[in-house]
């Protein structure tokens, strides 16, 4: 890659403080940039980095104030981290190579309806009476069953697996391995101590801009609709359970397990493996933070939670702080006990 400071400010609509001409050729985080290379601040913990940096351009705040002068032509944008994700998008446009039409060995049924501008990998299947949308772009070894409807631009990487009926939005991205419209896991326990299959013939929906991370699975509802609201982002290694509903732009972190029949309201965050009881609902804005254990309906917007079983964060900090106490408090009961006894 190689771009100008000033088609890289025209393109984020920014303002350049130094030489306009020079080239960049390579992204780097601010620690390690070195000449020739772009990078940006936006997180005031990083400021003592600016003024020791090596890169060639940093992309900044408009209104973040230099104590010092820099070495680094500088580019100002309204947010410096939207900015230099805008510039990730340059470059990854540069580096792929648009890719259209089906290539062989594949298969796709004579009865799927296939749009404009469509990618079908190498040994992809595409089943009876699916529909694709115009620009998706399915890589190799993805699984698409029948009646799938995969709406415009939405993108399915190597080795995906749609199951049938499911329905996919626009601009969606399903990542390698993830599995969308699996069976839930119903079973019905016997009086003998087996367990019978219940079957589970409802589906998945994943609204508009939904992201998939590689090897999660989003189970089939076993009847009406496992629903991923528009915006939804999930990480990888996650489980979200049959009949689930995940409001808009909520985002999970890696190893986060919903089970079944959960409702998730919207804009909220979800730290690294929690674990979600079934038939709750968890209110909008909620924080949950890692390994959390939500065991109960969570009624209040916007807070922020810890723990297992989950409790308040301040709640939490405040068990925290005690339970560092015990060995001493444990000590003087121990103490007091002797001295009763003598």
């Amino acid at each position: 890659m190689k771009f100008k400071v000033s088609v890289i400010a025209k393109y984020l609509n920014g303002k350049v403080e130094g030489d306009a001409n020079i080239e960049v050729n390579n992204i780097s985080d601010i620690e390690n940039a070195q000449s020739g290379d772009l990078t940006f601040l936006s997180n005031k913990k990083y400021e003592s980095f600016i003024y020791e940096t090596k890169a060639s351009v940093v992309v900044i705040d408009e209104g973040f104030e230099l104590k010092n002068e820099i070495s680094p032509t500088v580019i100002r944008v309204k947010n410096a981290y939207m900015g230099f994700t805008q510039v990730l998008e340059l470059v990854e446009q540069t580096k792929t190579k648009e890719k259209s039409g089906i290539e062989q060995p594949s298969f796709v049924h004579e009865t799927a309806t296939i749009g404009d501008n469509v990618y079908i990998g190498a040994f992809a299947y595409v089943g009876e009476g699916t529909i694709i949308g115009d620009n998706v772009k399915i890589y190799p070894n993805c699984y698409v069953g029948d009646r799938v409807e995969i709406k415009k631009n939405s993108l399915l990487h190597a080795g995906a697996k749609i199951n049938h009926e499911v329905q996919i939005g626009e601009y969606c991205t399903i990542h390698p391995g993830a599995v969308v419209g699996s069976d839930g896991f119903g079973f019905a326990p016997q009086p003998d101590g087996s367990y019978y299959r219940i079957p589970q013939l409802g589906n998945v929906i994943l609204e508009d801009f939904v992201s998939i991370g590689a090897n999660t699975t989003v189970d089939r509802a076993t009847f009406n609709s496992t629903i991923l609201k528009k915006g939804v982002k999930l990480d990888n290694l996650i489980q979200i359970g049959h009949n689930c509903t995940i409001g808009e732009n909520t985002v999970m972190a890696a190893q986060v397990g919903l089970a079944g029949t959960t409702e998730v309201g919207a804009q909220c965050m979800f730290g690294g493996q929690v674990g979600v009881s079934g038939h709750i609902k968890i209110a909008n804005g909620s924080i949950i933070g890692p390994k959390a254990g939500v065991m109960t309906t969570v009624t209040e917007e916007g807070k922020s939670y810890l723990g297992a079983p989950m409790v308040d964060t301040k709640e939490f900090f405040r068990m925290t702080a005690s339970m560092r106490k015990l060995p001493d408090l444990i000590k003087k009961v121990r103490d007091l006990e002797k001295k009763i006894e003598d």
